[in-house]
């Protein structure tokens, strides 16, 4: 096979992988939205302004988050680990943990 042929051959193959590749970031990303919204809706009414880290991919079965802010009602930062099963698309809620216990940096959120 002649190298111009064999460079084509690579062109043309490679086309095929885009359109998976693009399907699968739109898929990884409904996928964190889809978590995002679930753990959020689970503290809803427990956490005052609530922000979240997803991780990106998860497990193999769970997506896990983690969710900070302030404890309703009070001035006590707490955060909470959100895990997702992808089977059955539910959410558990970790018991609080108190802030010297985890350090969260969320990009675009305040200093403290």
């Amino acid at each position: 096979m002649t190298v111009k042929r064999q460079f084509l051959t690579a062109c043309i193959a490679s086309l095929f992988a885009l359109p998976a590749a693009a399907s699968s970031d739109d898929a990884w990303k409904a996928f964190s939205a889809e978590v995002q919204a679930r753990c959020l809706g689970a503290v809803e009414g427990n956490i005052e302004k609530p922000k979240i880290v997803v991780d990106p991919f998860g497990s193999q079965s769970y997506g896990l988050a983690i969710i900070t802010g302030k404890a309703k009602g009070t001035a006590t930062e707490i955060s909470h680990v959100c895990v997702f099963d992808k089977t059955t698309k539910t959410v558990e809620i970790s018991g609080e943990l108190p802030q010297d216990a985890v350090k969260i940096d969320i990009p675009g959120s305040a200093a403290r």
